[in-house]
């Protein structure tokens, strides 16, 4: 196993706890020198709130711990492909890098559908990888969405 695909198994393992609480299981890491420093998973419905995706809820814990919002040295590592809200975080946060699972055609924005660190004039670029561990991440969101119809 390598780097990548160990913090996609931990992300994994945020993605389930999404599913204690009956969310769609989403779940994020972000990491600084080989450690992870914040973790998160989808909690909209728990929290009743549109912006409470994984890749927040994980900025805002990796903020806590870096005491300041400027995440540059950082990666996280998504199950699955940023929404365009998201990608404007990790923009904002200036994370060095995306890492993700299973690409999302609905709503993905780093690639599926656009790449927002692709457009012209930006201040910051992330790099992007995609596909780490890409049929974990595509079973554990199967599974939910066939449980529910």
């Amino acid at each position: 196993m390598n780097k990548s695909e160990y913090f996609m198994g931990e992300a994994l393992k945020e993605a389930e706890k999404a599913l204690v609480f009956n969310e769609v299981p989403i779940g994020a890491v972000i990491v600084y020198k080989d450690r992870i420093i914040g973790r998160g998973y989808n909690t909209r419905e728990s929290d009743e709130c549109a912006v409470s995706h994984a890749e927040i809820n994980a900025i805002r814990e990796a903020s806590k711990s870096m005491g300041g919002w400027r995440l540059t040295d950082c990666d996280i590592y998504v199950t699955i492909e940023p929404c365009p809200m998201c990608c404007g975080a990790i923009y904002q946060s200036r994370i060095r890098s995306v890492k993700y699972g299973a690409n999302d055609y609905k709503a993905g924005a780093c690639g599926s559908i656009f790449n927002l660190f692709e457009m012209k004039g930006l201040n910051h670029y992330a790099e992007i990888e995609s596909g780490i561990l890409e049929e974990e991440c595509k079973s554990i969101l199967r599974a939910f969405f066939k449980s529910r119809r």
